[in-house]
């Protein structure tokens, strides 16, 4: 892909994409991490503060467009998909539809992550984790890991003066991903959590109009 970043883990080839997922042609299987559906519902929820209940549709409009482009066979959410189980059982019945069309005939598979620790009634496959040919999908990071696909960090990067931007952190080892969701902040990629888990052949990829690697150290 031309606007995307390629690279190897575990002898797979993967493609960093410029909307912050993650391609693996070979399995044809796409990866997003941290969708934060319905977070708008459940912050009005739990703290009394009413915002425009859009990010769940504009997310789901994003994945969409990347699945009409690489129509996957296989869709792993990567942990956070939910801001919560309340919140995924909350879900606007148009946002149900939308993600029910967006789940037929694929093998769709929901990775537990902190917010939404439990299975939820919305089609698809619940697990832990995933492992598929050398590659380990899970929502955090841990350290002694070889091959392993995560996300939950939101890792964002800046550049000169150019402000923040998502990013894929790579080594290795490992991928962390950026956050696909809308409605989602981040972590500075300077962070001992990031620091502490990234090699020193570390690489930073930018997501925007096309992904942009740069050496781990210069881009953040």
């Amino acid at each position: 892909m031309n606007d995307g970043y390629t690279f190897t883990l575990s002898g797979q080839k993967l493609t960093a994409l410029p909307s912050g997922a993650l391609w693996w042609e070979a399995r044809k299987l796409l990866c997003v991490s941290d969708l934060h559906l319905c977070k708008s519902e459940r912050i009005a929820r739990r703290r009394g503060l009413m915002l425009p209940p859009y990010e769940t549709r504009d997310t789901l409009d994003r994945l969409g467009a990347l699945i009409d482009r690489l129509d996957p066979f296989h869709v792993v959410c990567l942990g956070d998909s939910f801001d919560d189980l309340d919140a995924a059982a909350a879900m606007d019945e148009a946002d149900k539809s939308h993600l029910c069309l967006l789940q037929a005939g694929r093998d769709w598979v929901w990775i537990e992550g902190n917010h939404d620790p439990g299975p939820i009634d919305l089609g698809g496959r619940h697990l832990n984790a995933l492992q598929k040919d050398g590659l380990l999908f899970r929502h955090i990071a841990e350290r002694a890991a070889s091959g392993e696909v995560s996300g939950h960090y939101h890792p964002k990067c800046s550049p000169g003066r150019g402000g923040t931007r998502p990013a894929f952190l790579i080594d290795g080892a490992r991928v962390i991903m950026p956050a696909f969701g809308a409605f989602t902040g981040g972590l500075r990629a300077t962070h001992p959590h990031l620091t502490g888990l990234m090699g020193p052949d570390a690489t930073a990829v930018l997501t925007g109009r096309r992904a942009m690697p740069m050496p781990f150290a210069a881009a953040c």
